[in-house]
């Protein structure tokens, strides 16, 4: 499981322009059942993402095709965990201690 941290380079008005663009990818990566929840951050200077995936590969390969990277607005720092506990909504995707 992946913690992807968002954090805005470019000022918020920037970030607003290309905001519906970067919704509707979350969609598409929530449709693909990569995505498991999302939001701002608060005070708003990026986001959060909690993510599946293979392999930090293939995640790092999502996040490129975010428009907020298209646009230059946001860097990503992809953390990978081990769930080894979880929400019984989330079962799942636990994991045994690797």
């Amino acid at each position: 499981m992946f913690v992807l941290e968002l954090t805005y380079t470019a000022p918020i008005e920037a970030v607003d322009a290309v905001l519906e663009a970067h919704v509707a990818w979350l969609d598409e990566q929530y449709a693909k059942g990569v995505f498991l929840a999302s939001g701002p951050k608060n005070p708003r200077d990026g986001g959060v993402i909690l993510a599946v995936a293979e392999d930090r590969t293939a995640i790092e390969r999502i996040t490129a095709t975010d428009p907020f990277v298209g646009a230059g607005v946001c860097a990503y720092r992809v953390t990978e965990f081990v769930a080894t506990k979880t929400v019984p909504a989330l079962e799942r995707y636990r994991e045994a201690p690797r």
